[in-house]
């Protein structure tokens, strides 16, 4: 290449519509070819180096950071999952905004005297939302000796995923189920059953309450009043099985007396404040329970 085709930092920086400072920078991290130097000692440039430059300002208009430019000039392919990094971190900080818009709402439109509180169990929750304390509430309710398959199948469909785009109160029943599972005892609360009615086998009882609120969801989707039926013997038959015991009339009226007297606050309080966060999700485990409860209290008082 013929001398009078190299160009100086400034001719480079001209002829992008940069600035010396930034040609210079990009030079000295490596990122600009240099093709050769003066009699002086001076960077030269040839084109090879202005199509870099192009290409660097082009990927930094995209809000990309360095080190992530770096990756796309030297590897072929990172500009898809580079491309991909930055979608995920986008979608975060938007959803982060829309939470942080419905908080400020929240708060302009609730009555004084409601706002310090608001603020409170607002400010208390990190921005983007996060269901970790929710988790960790739920692991440190379950039975410790749960394999881990039931601990991550109870998880899954107890913490409630968040809405990207909440409305005012759906921020408020979130911050309000935060502060609850925050504060809450676990040694008090006992998901689904009462504490002494888990039995010897945990396990047991829990992969039979699963497929009990799961046929108890299709009677609430229905619309049916609780009653006897697939879903209400599932639920005893869990129960009874984690005992080691079996099915009887008599069982099933000790079974109503316990959870009924074991009726925990916190753990209806939690189910109150998932549907409110997703009234569209359909029923909760918690409304399974309590339509479960019901039939089997009809089924062994009739008439109460």
């Amino acid at each position: 290449m013929l001398s009078e085709d190299l160009w100086s930092i400034g001719e480079l920086a001209e002829r992008a519509g940069a600035t010396v400072k930034t040609v210079r920078y990009y030079s000295d991290r490596g990122l600009l070819p240099e093709a050769g130097r003066s009699s002086g000692g001076h960077r030269r440039y040839g084109p090879e180096a202005l199509e870099r430059l192009r290409l660097i300002r082009s990927l930094r208009t995209l809000d990309l950071p360095v080190p992530d430019v770096e990756r796309v000039l030297d590897q072929e392919h990172a500009l898809t999952d580079v491309i991909a990094g930055q979608l995920r971190e986008l979608g975060s900080q938007l959803t982060a905004l829309r939470w942080r818009e419905a908080a400020l709402r929240l708060l302009q439109d609730c009555p004084p005297e409601e706002r310090a509180e608001r603020l409170r169990l607002v400010g208390a929750v990190t921005s983007p939302p996060s269901t970790d304390a929710v988790a960790r509430f739920w692991r440190l309710v379950l039975p410790v000796r749960l394999p881990a398959r039931l601990v991550s199948s109870i998880i899954d469909a107890a913490v409630p995923a968040l809405p990207a785009d909440p409305a005012p109160d759906q921020v408020l029943a979130f911050a309000r189920l935060h502060a609850l599972t925050s504060g809450a005892r676990p040694d008090l609360c006992r998901p689904g059953s009462a504490r002494p009615e888990e039995g010897p086998r945990p396990a047991v009882l829990y992969d039979g309450l699963a497929e009990a609120y799961a046929l108890a969801a299709t009677d609430l989707t229905a619309d049916r009043s609780p009653g006897t039926g697939d879903a209400l013997d599932c639920f005893v038959a869990a129960h009874a099985a984690s005992h080691g015991t079996r099915d009887t009339a008599a069982f099933r009226h000790r079974l109503s007396t316990v959870l009924t007297q074991a009726a925990d606050p916190v753990m209806s309080r939690y189910w109150h404040l998932v549907a409110a966060l997703d009234p569209t999700a359909g029923p909760t485990m918690g409304a399974a329970h309590d339509w479960l409860l019901a039939a089997l209290a009809a089924e062994v008082q009739p008439g109460v």
